[in-house]
């Protein structure tokens, strides 16, 4: 490999808008100021909120759901 053509890695800190501090290595090394992180977004906390219009999730279901027990 040559020499003097890779990035340098330095320590970058990453802070969230609840508190939580992510420390990682990236070529940019200045802090990042985040709105959501895993620790807060409700995706990976599970309060998220599923919301069937329609009933489109339950006709996702009942269309799918056959092809999932064939095989």
């Amino acid at each position: 490999m040559r020499s003097g053509i890779h990035p340098e890695y330095g320590k970058l800190v990453a802070n969230c808008s609840c508190g939580n501090v992510i420390e990682t290595r990236s070529t940019n090394t200045q802090t990042l100021h985040l709105d959501v992180c895993s620790s807060c977004h409700p995706f990976y906390t599970g309060k998220q909120k599923v919301v069937d219009t329609g009933g489109r999730i339950e006709r996702f279901n009942r269309r799918f759901s056959a092809r999932s027990t064939k095989k």
